[in-house]
């Protein structure tokens, strides 16, 4: 009996048990439901669709997300001024589209630039319905924490105010050149008068017909301005993207005109290097001709195709060899040093040398150290200058050959009293040679030697004073006694520029000259020299 109650109150017991187990799952299983259903609720309205209702006047109402996305576009203007420029760069020709959506109905499209990115419109009425939807997102049911999608926001509110406060105009175009984003200096230079004047598409400043040059390589580009603003000139690089390409865009006006200014400069130095009678030709670092003016293929004879085609110096220099307007050398291997050397001393700035050419003519040929190791050759035809400088040389040569012949002494000073001639009576008369002196010899050094070899006399004195003056100018003369007691005849002869002629006559030699002067000439009677005459 005892057995049977034990039987049935273990069996009561385990009934329970199961029963109090029973009613835990399945209370824990409510409640999981429940949570799961609360959870439901606001991934839901999360996934509210983005939905905009226009009318003429614009943009009437909106989704929340709708709301957040134009709260997100920038720039100014109305809501739909900012949707469309929201809408443009993504859709193409939605501004065109959208003005045929009465006669059309409905629009579906689907943006090229973004793929995965949906519009969808309806007309009905005088209202229009646009749905936007992205349908290559993944993961739309999944929940961002809070934490992660405050770090993305501020991530792209970084990236977004970077670029808008970037300087340079940077870009987006898509494969056929349609601008899809633009940044504020690029808004600037399609609307220099403010953001009323944007109107989407955006144009494009530049024209990419041209082939883009590499991602590491600067391509200077003219930008054509809207409303008749003055074109500008920008270095602009571009570098792919995952639907087109981006670009950015360095201002280079400064730059254009430095490279103008310097240009102009040039021609002005070319044209003035063309009225030059001297030659020039300018070598590079690489020692070939980078500029040469028309007096150069006039003295050397060279063609101008020749020069044009920009030969190296050695090149030059053989074919000015081969046309014989080089010093002649019979080595050919002391040519080669001779130009090595040339080379070497225009470099250092140090070359001038004259070359005597078989032709006749006379040469002057310098060379100067240009900016970034380039070298300048001057050639002159001194031909004449040297033609007249030889005969100076002989008729000063002549005169003093003249002057040397006479028997008397003859010294001339100029108007500031130095010596500038003197014969060879002078030298053997008063036993020294003033022109064997390299320094200065003056009225007073020669009057002390004269007056050391002479006994006294007041003439010295006034002849110091008569040199150089300009009041009286007459000649006059004085009888001198040398030491040894010889007489002398000084006289004194004004000449122009102040200058004077001393000449010294011993007394025997004035006398013999008196009595040549006074011969008597022989009487030639011509009636018997002419017939005709009788």
């Amino acid at each position: 009996m005892l057995s049977n109650l034990l039987l049935a109150s273990v069996v009561v017991c385990s009934s329970a048990a199961t029963a109090v187990a029973a009613l835990l799952i399945l209370s824990a299983i409510s409640h999981r439901k429940k949570r799961r259903v609360e959870r439901t609720v606001p991934l839901h309205h999360a996934m509210e669709p983005t939905v905009f209702l226009l009318d003429e006047a614009g943009v009437i109402d909106a989704t929340a997300p709708a709301i957040a996305l134009l709260e997100k576009i920038p720039g100014a203007g109305c809501d739909w001024d900012r949707l469309v420029a929201y809408l443009a760069p993504r859709f193409t020709d939605i501004t065109d589209r959208m003005a045929r959506l009465a006669e059309d109905g409905t629009l579906d499209i689907t943006s090229k630039s973004h793929p995965g990115l949906h519009l969808e419109a309806e007309h009905f009425g005088d209202r229009v319905r646009l749905t936007l939807t992205d349908r290559g997102a993944e993961g739309q049911a999944i929940l961002v924490d809070s934490l992660s999608l405050k770090a993305q926001e501020d991530e792209v509110f970084n990236l977004r105010e970077a670029m808008a406060s970037l300087p340079i105009p940077a870009w987006r175009t898509d494969d056929e050149n349609t601008v899809l984003w633009a940044n504020r200096a690029y808004l600037s230079l399609v609307a220099p008068d403010g953001d009323e004047g944007l109107v989407w598409p955006l144009p494009a400043l530049f024209d990419d017909r041209d082939p883009i040059p590499p991602a590491d390589c600067a391509q200077r580009v003219q930008a054509v301005l809207p409303n008749g603003h003055a074109a500008r000139w920008f270095d602009r690089q571009s570098f792919p993207a995952v639907v087109g390409r981006i670009h950015f865009a360095l201002p280079a006006d400064n730059v254009v005109r430095a490279e103008r200014s310097l240009r102009e400069f040039v021609q002005t130095l070319a044209k003035t290097f063309a009225h030059l009678s001297v030659g020039l030709a300018v070598f590079d670092r690489q020692r070939q001709l980078a500029l040469f003016n028309p007096a150069l293929a006039d003295l050397t004879t060279l063609a101008p195709d020749f020069l044009s085609a920009r030969p190296t110096l050695f090149t030059f220099l053989d074919r000015l060899r081969e046309a014989r307007m080089v010093p002649e050398l019979k080595d050919f291997g002391a040519w080669r040093q001779m130009m090595a050397d040339l080379e070497t001393a225009a470099a250092a700035g140090h070359y001038e040398e004259t070359w005597s050419l078989g032709t006749g003519q006379t040469y002057r040929v310098s060379g100067r150290p240009h900016p970034d190791g380039a070298v300048a050759f001057l050639f002159e035809d001194i031909s004449a200058e040297v033609s007249l400088t030889r005969r100076f040389r002989s008729e000063i040569q002549l005169g003093q050959s003249v002057i040397d012949a006479m028997k008397s002494a003859v010294a001339v000073f100029s108007g500031s009293g130095d010596l500038v001639m003197s014969n060879a009576a002078h030298a053997a008369l008063w036993g020294f040679d003033p022109s064997e002196t390299l320094s200065r010899f003056t009225i007073l050094d020669a009057t002390r030697n004269w007056q050391a070899q002479c006994l006294p006399s007041p003439a010295w004195g006034d002849l110091r004073d008569f040199v150089g003056d300009m009041e009286e100018r007459a000649d006059w003369g004085a009888d001198l006694t040398l030491m040894n007691g010889h007489k002398l005849t000084a006289r004194f002869s004004p000449l122009p520029a102040g200058a004077v002629l001393v000449q010294f006559t011993r007394a025997s030699e004035e006398r013999l000259q008196v009595h040549w002067a006074r011969r008597p000439r022989l009487e030639v009677d011509t009636s018997q020299l002419d017939p005709l005459r009788a």
